[in-house]
């Protein structure tokens, strides 16, 4: 095999401000005294070393801030390492932001020739693949709307489509697949396995451990800028949850600085509480279970919709409610606030649990927040019953 990126003990560091002038006044005097703007030095990528051969799909995973999204661009040469060498066989392509390269006056026609010339492609074979982009982003009502007008999952599908469709070597993935509706999440997923299957170099990043099992085969677990783990995907996905749990409630992901944009509504915090409200991580099969999940609506937004999935330590789904299956309306939420999901009597068996939530938009489907299996909780002590997920309380009888 060839080597399509090879990264050599590479290192990237950011200079943060820790003090800005707020007024001309500020910056007046701060010249006239001649004092320097003290700044804070962070070492994103420390040392990293890593080799992916041409053909692979992999996975970078991780808690946010740790230099996953930072490892996406230094291979798309948006930004440069600050020690080391890095290597890139083959075209780059790929959706790293909501809106990044996009002129927001444009119309998503003008921006998909701009995006296509940016990349090195002729008018003519743009031409050529224009309606097939149009076609997958399903945007032909809006194709010619500035983009300033689109919506952040109109953006992802227009971005992805593009991506896709001008023959990369290479495509880089992040996180913001995860704004998209259900639907087109599985379309995005069906197509990046047809380019998977035809030999394309695929990386990915998600917080999202069941799309991370469902595409790759290596995984590469990245932690306060170095590599932990770098193996078969089920090897370092378990690895991480496990550590996961033992950490406790991981970073939220709104405050990520690994360039997550802003979100309308944003889930600041997850608890497990038993019938007594008490905040624990450990339950028994049989008691009262709750998930507490504490939200922050930036602005007034109608009818969200809640939503929790719980799946096992091997990453099969067991349940997944939300509150428009339920029926429970929320005619709007503003400012902070919490939902509740109570189960009376808790049926899963001794085990880790790993728990995703989310919040949407319940009109047309946009994902406001979405944390993936990012919070554990254990049962202890089962029923008596020993193998499986789930008792049936049922009982025995001999006759």
């Amino acid at each position: 095999m060839t080597t399509a990126i090879k990264f050599t003990n590479v290192s990237k560091k950011f200079r943060l401000n820790i003090h800005r002038a707020r007024s001309f006044q500020e910056i007046f005097v701060s010249l006239w005294r001649r004092q320097k703007q003290a700044a804070q030095e962070i070492w994103v990528l420390k040392d990293v070393s890593l080799e992916i051969e041409r053909g692979e799909t992999v996975a970078l995973v991780g808690p946010n801030g740790t230099g996953k999204s930072t490892s996406l661009k230094l291979i798309s040469g948006i930004l440069f390492p600050t020690a080391g060498e890095i290597q890139v066989n083959g075209r780059v392509g790929g959706l790293l932001e909501l809106g990044a390269g996009f002129h927001v006056d444009l119309t998503g026609r003008e921006n998909i020739f701009l995006q296509g010339a940016i990349l090195g492609m002729k008018r003519a074979e743009l031409q050529k693949r224009f309606d097939a982009i149009v076609d997958f982003s399903e945007l032909e009502k809006y194709i010619d709307v500035p983009v300033k007008h689109y919506s952040t999952g109109m953006l992802m599908r227009l971005g992805f489509s593009i991506a896709i469709h001008t023959d990369p070597g290479i495509l880089l993935v992040d996180e913001v697949l995860a704004v998209g509706d259900a639907h087109f999440q599985r379309k995005c997923l069906e197509r990046i396995g047809h380019l998977k299957r035809q030999g394309m170099t695929i990386l990915l990043v998600s917080h999202s451990v069941e799309v991370v099992r469902r595409v790759c085969k290596r995984s590469i677990w990245m932690q306060n800028g170095h590599i932990i783990a770098d193996g078969p995907t089920e090897d370092v996905t378990s690895r991480y949850l496990e550590a996961v749990y033992e950490r406790g409630t991981p970073q939220n992901p709104a405050s990520s600085t690994d360039n997550q944009p802003e979100m309308p509504v944003r889930i600041e915090r997850v608890r497990f509480l038993d019938g007594q409200d008490v905040e624990r991580t450990h339950f028994d099969t049989g008691k009262p279970f709750i998930i507490e999940v504490q939200y922050h609506a930036m602005q007034r937004e109608k009818r969200p919709v809640f939503g929790i999935a719980i799946h096992s330590s091997e990453g099969v789904l067991i349940t997944g409610p939300n509150t428009q299956v339920a029926g429970v309306d929320i005619p709007a939420v503003q400012g902070r606030g919490r939902v509740r999901y109570m189960v009376k009597r808790l049926p899963f068996l001794e085990g880790t649990y790993y728990v995703s939530v989310a919040v949407q938009d319940g009109q047309n489907a946009t994902m406001y927040d979405y944390h993936e299996q990012l919070y554990a909780f254990r049962i202890a002590h089962g029923n008596g019953e020993q193998y499986g997920l789930m008792t049936a309380n049922g009982q025995w009888t001999v006759e």
